[in-house]
């Protein structure tokens, strides 16, 4: 059993994963923290190219079936793409001892990537436009984080997608989150020699805060 005074783990993946067998770990470990048999985790990685399906997608949201592999998953939201230069944050934590507010777990999301940018000199916000994190440009608000979550027996699966470098041409795929009055954007196009550990960095200096938010066990993450 793990103690639950025990800091999440900090894993961070070197190599882009496959998102189907990924996907499988992460629910394989997600049952293991809702027995007590592993602790919690904070899981930081880029996935190979795919497009993915969220309990509320719609078809007619799919623009070209053909162009990456497209995967249902189990999180909420619509369509998104993954790809090398995106980070993607799996963040798999035990809401029993948390609070059991999955509003509040998406509500920190938010305000933990705003944190970490604001570090790395970027402004980012909330919109009405939709869930994730916003930049505002002179063309228009672009979102450059998506949040989509699923949540089994109290442990909290998927997380967030900030897109630090990736070839936004995967978007064009997809009406991405399915909003179609804003696109997506990265952060180098607003600090143009931004790093993965950059960011990285910038969340891991931002995580406690984060998880003090949430409630229940907290400090910053090891591993």
């Amino acid at each position: 059993m793990h103690s639950a005074e025990t800091a999440p783990l900090w894993i961070v993946e070197d190599a882009p994963l496959p998102y189907e067998p990924t996907v499988q770990r992460m629910t394989e470990l997600a049952e293991a923290i809702a027995q007590g048999a592993a602790p919690e985790r904070i899981w930081l990685l880029e996935h190979l190219p795919v497009i993915t399906a969220g309990t509320s997608a719609e078809a007619g949201e799919l623009l070209d079936p053909s162009a990456f592999p497209v995967v249902r998953t189990g999180r909420g939201g619509r369509y998104t793409w993954h790809g090398p230069g995106q980070r993607v944050v799996y963040v798999l934590l035990n809401l029993a001892r948390r609070g059991r507010d999955v509003r509040r777990l998406m509500a920190g999301l938010e305000e933990w990537a705003i944190a970490a940018l604001a570090r790395l000199g970027i402004a980012a916000h909330r919109s009405p436009l939709g869930a994730g994190v916003w930049v505002a440009t002179n063309a228009g608000p672009v979102k450059v984080a998506a949040v989509g979550l699923r949540i089994r027996r109290w442990v909290s699966l998927h997380g967030m997608a900030i897109n630090v470098a990736p070839d936004m041409a995967g978007f064009q795929a997809i009406v991405p989150c399915g909003i179609r009055n804003a696109g997506p954007g990265r952060l180098v196009d607003f600090r143009p020699h931004l790093t993965m550990a950059d960011l990285d960095d910038a969340l891991h200096a931002t995580c406690g805060d984060f998880l003090a938010f949430l409630g229940g066990p907290w400090g910053t993450p090891g591993g």
